[in-house]
């Protein structure tokens, strides 16, 4: 039997060749099948499916701002947004709805009365809830009254304190819609332009604020405006976030002015008040020998007891912004708040920077030795024996206690609670001497109380 011949390899594969179709695709076709049977047996190899698409799930968090070209899409922002507060506005209890929670609460106290004030159960509180209206559904929870609950034998809260926290409740979020007024931007935060256009429309709505001249109300505002800045804009941003607006005390106390009662005391503590912005006002006039309406070093040395170091002075003059040499009303208004304030983190701040020569975060020896040398000059001018520096810097390091024994950081002073006096000695003749003589002079004024106290016996 004839062997039977094996066929060539060669002419199987030219015969299979030539009876496959011609595939006749262009390259981006072929490339995008690559691609879907990647990504289908890639989806596969993870355990998941062609369905699996989750990622589409996720909601939109960035929307682009119009650009100042874009006037349609702006003023769409701007009308939304208007719309927007507006329904919030609505979601708020108005004064009709404020005095009905109030007969509510009346209503439905729980006796015994514990001192002077009526208190109210858990059980009539979720009642009142129920009575009350949609509303104020958001106050009836167990979380608020648990927050309220102090140290009632039978488990009740104070009426007062609940209504208070409601009234205080309704008032931040009517002033947080007020303030997203002026926020033009629509990004939760005010710029200086946007603060000084809510201060200046609110003056007529303070009773304290009557007898301002308007020509004087330019001056005002910037008064006012500077405050919000100083104190919550220390990287010098430009705009400060309305959450912080509302956190801090000094809406609270520009809105004390509505009180036609306010007392004299009251309104000289007050930066807002009028006796408080006319003062400030009146002693920058009074610094401005020239009346060019600017303070040059020379002027400014007057400021105060004018025992301001020279060398203080210059810093100031150095690092603050001037304007061929000379200081404007807005930066006087920063050094003004920074010398009252010292006590504060940011005066500290501002003051740090002036004594941090070398800008390297912390003061070292040569610094201290560097300002106090000008007391120690100031000194000898009034007759006095000059303090030895070495005492004063054990001091000063002993009242601080900073962590790097050789380094005094901004946190240090802060930390230490001992920054203002750190800060009086170093720049100011009359804040050293009245440290230097502290004890004397809390001799004298126990001394005083003694004697007043006989007087009144």
């Amino acid at each position: 039997m004839a062997k039977e011949q094996q066929p060539n390899w060669s002419d199987v594969l030219k015969r299979r060749i030539a009876n496959s179709k011609k595939d006749e695709r262009s390259e981006e076709e072929k490339t995008a099948e690559e691609t879907e049977l990647f990504t289908k047996y890639y989806t596969e190899w993870r355990g998941g499916s062609d369905k699996d698409k989750s990622y589409k799930n996720i909601p939109r968090f960035y929307y682009r701002l119009p650009a100042e070209d874009e006037v349609l899409l702006q003023k769409l922002r701007e009308e939304s947004r208007a719309v927007f507060l507006q329904r919030k506005s609505r979601e708020l209890l108005d004064n009709e709805e404020l005095q009905n929670l109030w007969f509510l609460l009346d209503k439905h106290q729980v006796p015994p009365v514990s001192g002077e004030e009526a208190m109210i159960s858990y059980e009539a509180y979720l009642k009142v809830g129920e009575s009350a209206g949609p509303k104020c559904k958001k106050f009836f929870t167990a979380r608020v009254y648990a927050k309220l609950l102090h140290s009632d034998p039978y488990g009740r809260i104070s009426i007062m304190q609940f209504f208070n926290y409601v009234m205080r409740k309704v008032w931040l979020h009517q002033t947080r819609i007020g303030l997203s007024l002026y926020d033009v931007a629509g990004q939760g935060y005010l710029r200086e332009s946007d603060l000084e256009n809510y201060i200046l429309e609110l003056i007529p709505t303070l009773p304290q604020l009557d007898g301002l001249e308007k020509s004087f109300y330019s001056f005002y505002v910037c008064t006012a405006v500077r405050k919000f800045f100083f104190f919550l804009d220390p990287l010098r941003t430009g705009k400060i976030k309305i959450q912080d607006i509302l956190a801090c005390s000094f809406l609270d106390d520009l809105l004390e002015l509505r009180d036609e009662e306010l007392s004299k005391e009251s309104q000289e503590s007050n930066w807002f008040s009028a006796p408080s912005a006319l003062r400030v006002y009146g002693q920058y006039l009074n610094l401005d020998k020239d009346h060019n309406g600017m303070l040059s070093k020379e002027e400014l040395s007057r400021y105060g007891t004018a025992t301001l170091t020279s060398v203080f002075l210059d810093r100031v003059f150095q690092e603050c912004l001037t304007y061929d040499g000379e200081m404007d009303y807005k930066t006087y208004l920063d050094f003004v708040l920074a010398l009252e304030n010292r006590k504060e983190p940011a005066a500290l701040q501002y003051i740090f920077k002036l004594l941090d020569m070398e800008n390297q975060g912390y003061l070292h020896v040569f610094s201290l030795n560097y300002f106090f040398r000008a007391i120690q000059e100031q000194m000898k001018l009034h007759g006095q024996e000059p303090v030895s520096f070495q005492d004063v810097k054990d001091e000063i390091f002993d009242m601080v206690k900073p962590k790097d024994p050789y380094k005094i950081t901004l946190q240090d002073l802060v930390n230490s609670c001992q920054g203002d006096t750190v800060i009086s000695i170093l720049i100011d003749l009359n804040g050293f001497w009245t440290y230097e003589n502290r004890e004397v002079l809390v001799a004298n004024d126990n001394d005083n109380s003694s004697a007043a106290d006989l007087d009144d016996t």
